[in-house]
């Protein structure tokens, strides 16, 4: 089984590309982020046509996620629990093939220091208790997404020029190695344990051209789910095509 976790940064503005990938890569799994769009909006038919079952949970103009799957969808949870007012959505959860699956929005945190960043460390908090429910049931977990956040500095191409940014706070890197120690694993780090290996370029300043980058999207599992992981690595093609996300996407193969 293939899962890839993509940030598309406009479901509408990023079709094409889309499409253009799942027919070209055919990952069974598709864990999308940043759609900006409500449920209703979603282009369904287009991903249909692909071969794909569809959960969404959408959002106007801000973030919006999703999980697309060439296996049935099951037992589909939206919204990460916690925070019964929290109407941000950043979170939607299923079942596919026996494997749970996440596709997750990671507030970004800027500016920081701020209300946004306690939003940001309040959320991680969240996940780390969802994720602690998630692993006591000891089953296939992957928890993919944009989690913005540069686990270490190599996860970043200029740290000097990041210091004060939300990305690589000393509060934002706890909480993703409080969720590595509950018993995840950071798949590409399996097969790449150390070195430059990013997954976002800024549209700015010819970043992409020069891999200015950072990597902040990320797949974790399950200590089960780890044990079946064939391979992990990031698809950079996506984003050297015309009009782009931001960022490209990150997939791993279980043997299931």
């Amino acid at each position: 089984m293939k899962i890839a976790s993509w940030n598309v940064n406009s479901i509408k503005a990023r079709l094409p590309r889309v499409t253009d990938w799942l027919a070209e890569f055919k990952p069974d799994v598709a864990l999308l982020q940043e759609l900006k769009c409500l449920d209703e909006n979603f282009p369904a038919m287009e991903i249909e046509d692909l071969g794909y079952n569809i959960a969404t949970h959408g959002q106007k103009t801000y973030n919006g996620v999703a999980i697309l799957s060439k296996h049935p969808i099951e037992d589909v949870m939206t919204g990460l629990p916690g925070d019964d007012e929290d109407d941000q959505a950043r979170y939607i959860e299923a079942t596919i093939k026996n494997v749970r699956v996440a596709s997750i929005y990671l507030p970004n945190g800027n500016p920081f220091p701020g209300p946004k960043f306690d939003y940001k460390i309040g959320w991680m908090e969240r996940l780390v208790e969802r994720a602690k429910e998630l692993l006591s049931l000891e089953e296939d977990l992957v928890l993919g997404g944009d989690y913005n956040v540069c686990p270490k500095d190599e996860d970043c191409y200029d740290m000097h020029r990041f210091a004060n940014d939300a990305l690589v706070q000393p509060e934002s890197r706890d909480k993703f190695f409080t969720l590595l120690n509950l018993g995840l694993t950071d798949a590409l780090r399996v097969f790449h344990p150390s070195g430059h290996h990013f997954t976002y370029w800024d549209y700015q300043a010819g970043a992409w051209q020069k891999d200015n980058g950072v990597r902040i999207d990320h797949l974790l599992l399950s200590p089960t789910a780890a044990d079946k992981l064939l391979n992990c690595d990031i698809d950079r093609t996506p984003r050297g095509k015309e009009k782009p996300s931001d960022h490209t996407p990150v997939w791993c193969e279980l043997s299931i």
